[in-house]
């Protein structure tokens, strides 16, 4: 059979025969190799950076740092400006990976891969998906993604979905009518795996479990589902497991990076340390051990086309204390940064709080289907959700009286209910948003 992803990757430029050899060496060495490839590679790329890229010659103070830690921290501000001040020497559109971020953290900004570091990216994605018996060559995906309007960008997706090997599920519109559509085609087409943002595959489960439906049961040659791009709650993670009838694995990772994360057979998140340097920092930026909570920071090792040397991503983790430099786990990821509610009384609460506090009670009787939660003004809140009828006046108590416990008393909330909830260009839910 042919490979026909491979070699798509080959016919664009992408050296991905080269990138897998390399990969296969980094992944098998000992955990002393490990440490020195991870040091050389550190100082390779910041020097490679300091003489070619005039943009990160200029952040960096044109000083090489004695210290690891003394290098400047790369935020997406800084690389919100034209992408030619930032390509390294020797770099032009004509032989980069071109892209843009989804602009879903509120700075967008386009980026650029040089070709062989691409083609390691899809070297680790192909590695962590055959963990699972997935192989991007044969298998069969049903893709819950966004998806250009326009004529040119549909198109281009459209032949990008044929050459990958799989069939595309918009979710801008998921009501009941195109879920039943979503549904016969299941029925229909032998999918390998699900793949897709979270919100969207829940939705579809939640829809299957009104039908009471297992969808192994109606597609037997499903083997796995991988959610990405959104916060995924245990409560959900059970509901996909019990309606799909397939292993649910999470990953997590950015468009301008790489997989950061991915979810081993054994449950763990692992990180990916063959491309990627992942730190936690504080927020005066010094190192946390092990176990503790802070900033997630990244090094991409081996990106020459653009800079991302201890780029702050933009959200906050926690390493597990079982982590090592080689096999770093990643135990919790809070949320993004500015993902943050500031309360009347000064307190700073991760949005997501309010998320998990209002999802439990809002659930219970399976009528809402999904919601999100908007900071209006210091101590004003409103709750958008989408379901069969309004919250009853006993709900709304119990949600007042559980942020009351949970935050604190004297917030107000009103809530909407909407057919449909505003999902971003690409298809993304933000489930919380702060508008101060």
């Amino acid at each position: 059979m042919i490979r026909l992803f491979d070699l798509t990757l080959r016919l664009n430029g992408f050296p991905i025969k080269k990138a897998k050899a390399e990969l296969d060496q980094i992944v098998h060495f000992s955990e002393e190799e490990y440490a020195s490839f991870l040091e050389k590679k550190k100082k390779e790329i910041v020097a490679f950076h300091l003489k070619n890229n005039s943009f990160y010659a200029e952040l960096a103070g044109n000083t090489i740092a004695e210290n690891w830690e003394d290098l400047p921290i790369l935020n997406k501000q800084n690389l919100q400006k034209p992408l030619e001040e930032r390509l390294s020497k020797g770099y032009s559109k004509k032989n980069i990976y071109l892209n843009k971020t989804s602009g879903s953290s509120g700075t967008p900004f386009v980026f650029a891969k040089d070709k062989f570091s691409h083609a390691l990216t899809w070297a680790s994605n192909k590695m962590r998906f055959g963990w699972f018996g997935i192989d991007f060559n044969h298998s069969y995906q049903a893709r819950f993604y966004g998806i250009p309007m326009d004529f040119i960008g549909y198109q281009k997706e459209r032949l990008k979905d044929f050459l990958t090997h799989r069939f595309r599920f918009p979710v801008f519109d998921l009501s009941d009518a195109v879920l039943e559509k979503f549904l016969k085609k299941f029925k229909t087409k032998k999918f390998d795996y699900i793949n897709g943002y979270t919100s969207s595959i829940v939705l579809f489960a939640k829809f299957l479990e009104q039908k009471n439906i297992i969808l192994k049961e109606i597609c037997p040659t499903l083997k796995a589902c991988f959610v990405t791009s959104e916060m995924l709650f245990e409560t959900d993670k059970k509901l996909l497991e019990k309606q799909f009838g397939i292993p649910i694995i999470s990953e997590y990772g950015a468009s301008e990076l790489d997989l950061i994360a991915f979810e081993n057979p054994k449950g763990e998140w692992q990180v990916n340390a063959e491309t990627l340097f992942v730190e936690i920092l504080d927020e005066n930026n010094n190192v946390l051990p092990y176990g503790e909570e802070g900033k997630i920071v990244i090094t991409s090792l081996f990106n020459k086309a653009n800079p991302f040397i201890r780029y702050e991503i933009g959200d906050i983790g926690i390493l597990d204390k079982k982590s090592t430099l080689q096999k770093p786990i990643l135990q919790k990821l809070i949320g993004r940064t500015n993902d943050v509610a500031i309360l009347p009384s000064g307190k700073k609460s991760p949005g997501l709080t309010f998320y998990y506090v209002t999802k439990s009670i809002i659930e219970d009787d399976g009528n809402v289907k999904e919601f999100i939660i908007k900071q209006m003004q210091l101590d004003t809140f409103e709750i958008e959700y989408v379901a069969e009828k309004e919250l009853s006046s006993i709900q709304i108590q119990k949600i007042k009286e559980a942020i009351d416990l949970y935050l604190e008393p004297n917030l107000n909330f009103t809530f909407a209910r909407k057919t449909v909830l505003e999902r971003t260009n690409r298809g993304k839910l933000k489930q919380f948003k702060s508008y101060l």
